[in-house]
């Protein structure tokens, strides 16, 4: 590990799932984001050894992964999970939400962009200990995050759910949500672990499934039911981007419908 102060060559970056200085500059071939219509690129990885112990993808598909203290559930190999496995990730749905869709939403690169690489305008700044050394993560927050969670905490009942770990993101989604948008939030530990990805698998959130959307930038996390999702665009630093603003009135009509699925399906097809 590095000195104090100075993050490991790769390791942090993995550990808590925020993303390292080296970027991938090749796009994601399926999804595109709803809101501007730009393909998602892949998340940024790193080549280390600590990257493929902790990273939210796998150095190659299929490439077998060393567990975590917090480590998600394995899948058999047609991504259906032990049957004893199966438990509801979320509690009973509070009255004021019972005639809301649920809306998962990713954190990293679709709300906020971190690195422990010194930012100047980072919106916060915080600390994360690694094997006893304190380390300082720099987060950005994405342009209308703010206007975009507020109205979506008013439409849905929203669930975060992110593949990185709670001591990142916890105290991140403290200061990110000032509304009390997120009902519930879902870590790394709440994913299955299915030929090398962090799969956010919505069947075991005890909600409709025709009620359920999911918001992410990896056609990866939701690779079990692509059918649920609203693709965005990755977002690093773009401070001009307006993929959320874009996307409110698509989702205010949203709100509305009792089966999502039409809705997504017709949303592809012009896409």
């Amino acid at each position: 590990m590095g000195a104090a102060g100075t993050a490991p060559r790769g390791g942090p970056f993995a550990l808590i799932g925020v993303s390292s200085p080296v970027r991938s500059s090749r796009p994601m071939s399926e999804g595109a984001g709803w809101g501007r219509g730009k393909a998602p690129a892949k998340k940024p990885r790193s080549r280390s050894i600590l990257q493929s112990l902790f990273c939210c993808l796998c150095r190659d598909e299929g490439e077998p992964c060393a567990g975590t203290t917090s480590a998600p559930l394995l899948v058999e190999e047609n991504g259906a999970l032990p049957k004893a496995a199966v438990k509801h990730l979320l509690p009973e749905i509070k009255p004021q939400d019972a005639s809301k869709l649920c809306v998962v939403i990713d954190l990293d690169e679709t709300l906020v962009h971190s690195s422990f690489k010194p930012v100047n305008n980072a919106d916060f700044i915080i600390p994360v200990e690694i094997d006893g050394i304190m380390h300082q993560v720099y987060v950005l927050k994405r342009p209308h995050v703010d206007e975009f969670l507020q109205r979506m905490g008013e439409l849905f009942e929203c669930v975060l759910f992110t593949a990185s770990l709670a001591k990142y993101a916890d105290p991140v989604a403290d200061l990110l949500d000032k509304w009390g948008a997120f009902r519930a939030r879902l870590f790394r530990e709440s994913c299955v672990f299915h030929r090398g990805n962090y799969v956010k698998d919505l069947s075991r959130l005890g909600r409709d499934l025709r009620r359920i959307i999911i918001v992410d930038n990896s056609p990866a996390s939701y690779i079990f039911h692509p059918d649920n999702a609203v693709p965005v665009a990755s977002w690093f630093d773009n401070m001009a981007d307006t993929e959320l603003l874009d996307l409110l009135p698509f989702f205010e009509r949203l709100s509305k419908v009792e089966d999502v699925y039409a809705v997504l399906k017709k949303q592809r097809t012009n896409s």
